[in-house]
């Protein structure tokens, strides 16, 4: 069986390496925040004190952490899991962080003998605790073969993408989509509520209708309810419209969408907790109209 290191252990990392730990995977764990491994030692898990510790021995490394400056302490900080390598490790990044930074770390990997995939994922933290994760991945189609037992243990599917650096591309453009779709059903309930018609009413015509989208389904009963409890925050998304506005920039792609979305979302960030969900953007158009949605 292999041995495992996971590293970051928040609202996705924790259900990941619970699951893991279901599978049978002996899986030692790491966070910043050490009391956030307690959970998981009493399932099963063996606690690590640094990400080397965590990383000394392991078959694979799998790091799952919120930017580019957490991936950066992680791996090159003291204590890093660079130090701890062994020929032949796999590392898995399931972080949403720019590809640059993934093809950097993917070459520091490499010259230490290990291999390396970035593999971000979809599917927030129901999916996550669930098991039904959507991975993107990058890197050796034969890595990834080899490593199918773990992704299946923490998702649904997985869809090669390339080579590395490529995972996080396609996950930056589909979180521009999320981000751009619920702006868009914020929009799309302050103009039906504002005009009289019941945001109850409203919703049912979306999930039937053309502009239904997964976002609707996750986040319309929630933005009724005013339930802005976290499945994925609209701190991180502002941070993943960032660098994907950055991608944009580099590869001369224009994305006037994504460019409101992330003013919206900074608008959102700058007047209330970056720790709600990020259906919480649509309390801006709540103060524009003058009322909450499910009133």
């Amino acid at each position: 069986m292999k041995q495992i290191g996971f590293i970051g252990l928040g609202t996705m990392g924790a259900p990941m390496a619970s699951n893991l730990l279901r599978a049978g995977f002996q899986v030692t764990v790491y966070n910043r925040t050490a009391s956030k491994c307690d959970p998981l030692v009493k399932e099963g898990a063996a606690a690590a004190a640094t990400p080397q510790a965590a990383s000394e021995g392991k078959d694979v490394i799998i790091t799952m952490v919120s930017n580019d400056d957490s991936i950066r302490e992680i791996f090159y900080g003291p204590a890093g899991i660079l130090e701890a390598l062994k020929p032949g490790a796999v590392v898995i990044d399931s972080s949403t962080i720019s590809p640059g930074l993934v093809k950097e770390i993917a070459s520091a990997v490499e010259s230490k003998g290990g291999h390396f995939l970035d593999a971000p994922v979809t599917g927030s933290k129901p999916g996550a605790v669930e098991g039904t994760l959507v991975f993107m991945v990058g890197g050796s189609a034969d890595i990834i073969e080899s490593n199918r037992d773990l992704f299946d243990a923490m998702g649904k599917l997985l869809l090669h993408m390339g080579e590395n650096g490529s995972g996080a591309a396609a996950k930056l453009a589909h979180n521009a989509m999320v981000g751009i779709h619920n702006i868009a059903l914020a929009e799309g309930f302050s103009i039906a509520v504002k005009s009289g018609v019941p945001a109850d009413k409203f919703l049912e015509l979306v999930r039937n209708g053309s502009a239904g989208s997964k976002q609707v389904e996750l986040k319309g009963r929630k933005i009724i309810e005013g339930d802005f409890s976290n499945q994925f925050s609209r701190g991180l998304m502002l941070k993943d419209l960032k660098l994907a506005s950055a991608l944009s920039d580099a590869s001369g792609v224009p994305t006037p969408a994504l460019e409101l979305a992330k003013s919206l979302f900074q608008a959102g960030y700058n007047s209330g907790s970056s720790e709600e969900d990020l259906s919480a953007v649509v309390k801006t158009y709540e103060a524009w109209i003058g009322r909450k949605i499910g009133e």
